[in-house]
């Protein structure tokens, strides 16, 4: 069955998703969720919608999908055996390793990995499976080709309508090193929505160059069904009730084959930043990026006209008190304004902005659609009851499975004997349930005396068994049993990834490649050290055969992944694994689960020294100087002018303060450009004792010097132009 699965930021916007058509929901707990800014459910609010959702016949989904530390293990793994034995449909999580272990000491509790977990191609699904995810979410930049072969492998959950993150699933670490706030752990600032810039012609004014417009695949839903996509996920936690009521209403009327210009118009006027783009899915497009305008824009609804001292708009939309609007000029914003009063072909506007004649209208606030999209029909669900009342015998109440008799057998009565139409009347009565009733069979036998209050009480715990079994299914409570593991050794390695190595050593080199489709250079393969080749984070199978023949061809020791698939790929080849800092290993249960299947690992960037001492063994390395990649962009930020495009290998975004963002770019083995945005300060420090130096020098031009200076800080500090310490000290929030 397909499934349209709907965001619930807060009760109204559960209510909402239901009763606008939603097969399922998907919601965070008070903690662990990567939307820490949503309101979220606490117990009680979980179990109101838990109630309302399986009458309603809706599964919920719980998001656990933020990075879990050391320190927090213990409540984390409470909290999901709680939420599971309330009843929750399934746990979403992002570590794929924290993952496996839940899945080894509860095989009964359902796991679907978020699209933090990076999945994108066959390797990741057939890992999911294997630990024993029953769905993965995939991450937003997988392309249909992909997905095809995913949906073979396991059940897949695709988004189809909301925000659009700037970087790689899982793999953005901007908000972190900007600010302290890890969207791994559900705190994104979203500096991604700030105005940058970039040294290449055309692209030197401020601009939002980094935010891209809304996801909303529509009519091209078709082609994911084709391909075997079973549930479609609706992005927006942190939404309003109208936008989800309105999202769930189109693709509840696409899927049933009824969608309207009207209901995209509802959606449009309830959130719409750049007038969405159909996603990576289906290829870069050229409304991907929103480089004018950040927010929701609306829908366009006429152009401004001052005439009189009044600023008037011509439009066949009917306006009225309470709407607001956005204005554009040569499709920048100017300013906003509210309905000021109607007249004959149109409205006027009240706005603080000064517009001018042929600035562009846009609704942003569509009062009257906003009361149609959240006024959804309600939804029961259907049962079917016999009771059976008999003199001298107990009472039965069978429905849906459950069958119930009283505590006593009935007594005859002497006058005002039980009636069809009482035992009607008192079962119609559902206790605030969402029951559509119908009586399949009532019988009574003889003068049956049964009190009111007694027939209600016999109601109401036949009605609380009912809801037990639709909340819970009769879920019991789960012993705790997990422990956690501690780790041992010292590693005194360095190892460094860069994309040349002449001039310095060091006893692991990872070597990132400026074109995949390139041969390895000789600087690289006749190094004395262990050699890795660099997998990206995203990847397609083509990438994957050209990783593969490269570590073939090349007797490389191995490869160095930054996600969970270099796992599979490396066991599949038969090499060594690097696994990477896009592993983001922050707590020892994590590691346990890798720690055999690996030769060296990363602990997370993200990290305190203190907060990794846990997870330091001879295998351990930590990020200690150099580069710190912050993101990772799988698509072209230069919109795909590629004929025009200089192909520089290095670029620089600057911010609104002057900082200034290395930007690399590759090229990978179909020929097309990837981008990696590294920190505008480099990492200075000696590392985590214990633990092996891990020094990235892909950007710096001084390569050399970058790695002699490992140990020295006031030497790094001589080396970077800007540096900084990073989370050694504090760690993130």
């Amino acid at each position: 069955m397909l499934e349209i699965l709907a965001p619930s930021g807060n009760e109204e916007c559960a209510e909402v998703a239901i009763a606008n058509g939603a097969d399922a929901i998907y919601l965070g707990y008070t903690a662990f969720s990567a939307r820490d800014g949503a309101e979220n459910f606490d117990d009680e609010g979980l179990l109101r919608i838990l109630r309302k959702a399986h009458f309603s016949g809706v599964k919920v989904y719980v998001a656990m999908n933020t990075a879990v530390k050391e320190k927090e293990l213990n409540t984390f793994l409470k909290t999901l055996i709680k939420l599971w034995t309330a009843g929750v449909d399934a746990i979403i999580m992002q570590d794929l390793l924290l993952g496996k272990y839940v899945h080894s000491l509860y095989p009964e509790i359902v796991l679907h990995a978020s699209t933090q977990a990076g999945i994108c191609s066959e390797y990741g699904a057939k890992l999911a499976k294997e630990y024993g995810f029953s769905r993965v979410i995939l991450a937003r930049e997988t392309p249909l080709a992909e997905i095809a072969k995913i949906t073979k492998i396991i059940e897949t959950e695709v988004f189809v309508q909301g925000a659009l993150c700037t970087c790689f699933s899982g793999q953005c670490y901007f908000s972190s090193f900007v600010g302290g706030n890890s969207g791994n752990r559900g705190r994104c600032k979203q500096p991604c929505r700030k105005r940058y810039s970039y040294n290449r012609a055309g692209f030197e004014e401020k601009a939002y160059a980094l935010s891209l417009s809304d996801l909303s695949v529509g009519e091209e839903i078709q082609k994911l069904i084709d391909v075997g996509v079973l549930s479609f996920k609706i992005e927006g936690r942190m939404r309003r009730k109208e936008y989800v009521g309105a999202a769930v209403r189109y693709y509840r009327e696409i899927l049933d084959g009824k969608a309207t210009f009207d209901t995209l118009s509802d959606l449009k006027r309830t959130y719409n930043r750049g007038n969405y783009t159909k996603g990576l899915a289906f290829g870069q497009d050229k409304r991907f990026l929103s480089r004018a305008v950040q927010g929701h824009i609306g829908e366009k609804v006429g152009v401004v006209k001052f005439e009189k001292g009044k600023f008037l708009v011509e439009s066949s939309f009917q306006a009225q008190q309470g709407d607001a609007f956005k204005i554009l000029r040569d499709g920048k914003e100017i300013g906003g304004a509210v309905f000021g009063g109607r007249f004959g072909r149109g409205f006027s506007l009240f706005s603080k902005s000064r517009l001018m004649n042929g600035d562009s209208v846009f609704v942003t606030t569509d009062t009257a659609v906003n009361a149609r999209v959240v006024d959804g029909q309600p939804r029961k669900y259907p049962l079917s009851l016999r009771l059976c009342f008999s003199v001298g015998e107990y009472a039965i109440a069978e429905g849906d499975g459950i069958v119930m008799r009283s505590e006593e057998p009935l007594a005859a009565a002497s006058s005002s004997p039980l009636t069809v139409k009482d035992v009607q009347a008192s079962f119609l009565k559902t206790d605030g349930l969402p029951i559509e009733i119908t009586f399949e069979d009532v019988s009574i036998d003889g003068d049956v005396f049964m009190p009111k209050s007694q027939l209600n009480a016999f109601r109401r715990t036949f009605y609380e068994r009912l809801s037990t079994k639709l909340v819970n299914g009769g879920r019991g409570a789960l012993i705790e049993k997990w422990s956690i593991p501690v780790f041992q050794g010292e590693n005194a390695k360095v190892a460094v990834i860069s994309n040349a190595f002449d001039g310095f050593d060091c006893d692991v080199a990872v070597y990132k490649p400026q074109d995949y489709r390139a041969d390895l250079p000789h600087g690289f393969l006749t190094l004395n050290a262990e050699k890795y080749l660099y997998l990206p984070p995203f990847h397609t199978s083509e990438d994957i055969e050209r990783v593969s023949a490269l570590v073939k061809e090349n007797s490389l020791d191995g490869i160095y992944a930054d996600s969970y698939e270099g796992l599979y790929l490396a066991k599949e080849l038969g090499c060594k694994l690097f696994a990477g800092t896009g592993f983001n290993l922050t707590n020892p249960i994590a590691l346990s689960q890798v720690y055999n299947e690996v030769e060296y690992y990363a602990i997370s960037k993200e990290l305190s020294d203190k907060e990794g001492t846990g997870l330091v063994s001879d295998k351990a390395f930590c990020l200690s100087s150099g580069d710190i990649k912050i993101m990772d962009l799988c698509y072209c930020p230069f919109g795909k002018t590629c004929n025009r495009c200089d192909k520089n290998d290095t670029y620089v975004l600057t911010d609104e303060n002057g900082r200034a963002f290395p930007v690399r770019r590759f090229v990978d083995s179909r020929g097309e450009c990837k981008f990696e945005v590294f920190n505008c300060a480099s990492l200075i420090g000696k590392g985590l004792v214990g633990a092996g130096q891990l020094i990235e020098c892909t950007t710096q031009e001084r390569k050399g010097l970058a790695v002699q200076a490992k140990d020295n800080e006031g030497q790094q500090k001589s080396v970077y132009p800007t540096y900084t310490s990073g989370h050694t000290k504090n760690g993130v929030l």
